[in-house]
């Protein structure tokens, strides 16, 4: 319990530091500075790996699975992977939607900040209802698994059918709506304004809600994926947790590159349909877990060569 408080009063701290110290003052944030903060997040979530590594070897946390240190960092990094990877479609929808209510750059981090925050908690509470799910009635491995490929073979379909998204046309554009009138305008970084004794949503709070919501639906892909790899509670939140705090700076890294990555959703495909095999036939086939991180490993540097190569600009 100890290990869990402490975990939690540093995403907190880290949270409090962003928003009060490092971006206190709105401002554009450049590719450069999205690309350092990148870096550092990543960094900091391999470097935690090695916390767990002594975690585990220690005996300061409950192992249910009795996991050893270098499993229990496998998991961490595998599981880390694939909420990664599949936070690239976030950073899709982000950006459609920040496009879409003509949100300044200046006041995307603050929306996101609060975004990622709302994360935490929905993502907190999935992940305890699907452990325990997991752990109660074993067959909801394979319920899950059967999703996860559900999942893969409609991402495929989207993949290629390539609708967009229209995020005034969603229902919780529409509920909102009916909720609370909402402006058109915006008033510097506030989510709500007064007019005529009345209380509007800003855009700014629409695309905020919107995001939410989208990530919850996001989540309902990524936290069963992560299950797949392990049930232990700590390994499963501390490496979805890591993921999201990284993808505020990641999304102001890849915004304007987006288009440069096109092929990396088939290996997301890829993940999930292999992850979702992994759920189903974990009966019968034993996948060692450096196997498992290979895999993902390999599927992401595939897509995001592939992405590379086929871009025009690069054959230019």
């Amino acid at each position: 319990m100890i290990v869990w408080i402490l975990f939690l009063l540093g995403i907190f701290a880290i949270l409090a530091l962003d928003l009060g110290v490092f971006n206190k003052t709105p401002h554009i944030i450049s590719a450069r500075e999205a690309g350092k903060w990148t870096a550092v997040w990543v960094s900091l979530s391999f470097v935690f790996s090695g916390v767990v590594y002594l975690l585990y070897q220690n005996q300061s946390i409950d192992n249910p699975d009795q996991l050893s240190p270098t499993g229990a960092l496998m998991k961490f990094i595998s599981g880390y992977l694939i909420e990664l990877s599949l936070s690239i479609d976030n950073i899709f929808v982000m950006a459609v939607i920040f496009s879409s209510f003509k949100i300044a750059q200046k006041y995307q981090h603050r929306i996101l900040f609060w975004g990622i925050l709302g994360a935490i908690i929905f993502r907190g509470l999935m992940i305890f209802f699907g452990v325990i799910l997991i752990r109660q009635f074993s067959w909801t491995t394979y319920l899950f698994g059967a999703f996860l490929l559900f999942t893969a073979g409609k991402m495929l379909f989207s993949a290629q059918s390539e609708e967009p998204f229209e995020p005034k046309e969603s229902w919780v554009y529409k509920l909102l709506g009916k909720v609370m009138p909402i402006s058109s305008k915006t008033d510097h970084e506030h989510f709500v304004i007064k007019k005529e004794n009345k209380t509007f949503a800003t855009p700014l709070l629409v695309a905020l809600v919107i995001i939410e919501v989208m990530d919850v639906l996001f989540a309902l892909d990524s936290v069963p994926a992560i299950l797949a790899i392990t049930s232990d509670p700590f390994l499963v939140f501390s490496s979805n947790i890591f993921a999201i705090l990284g993808l505020r700076s990641m999304y102001f890294f890849l915004a304007h590159m987006l288009e440069k990555f096109a092929h990396l959703e088939y290996s997301l495909i890829a993940i999930l349909s292999f992850v979702g095999l992994k759920m189903i036939l974990h009966d019968f086939i034993e996948i060692p877990e450096w196997a498992s991180l290979s895999f993902i490993a390999v599927a992401l540097a595939i897509g995001v060569w592939v992405s590379l190569k086929s871009n025009p600009e690069n054959k230019a």
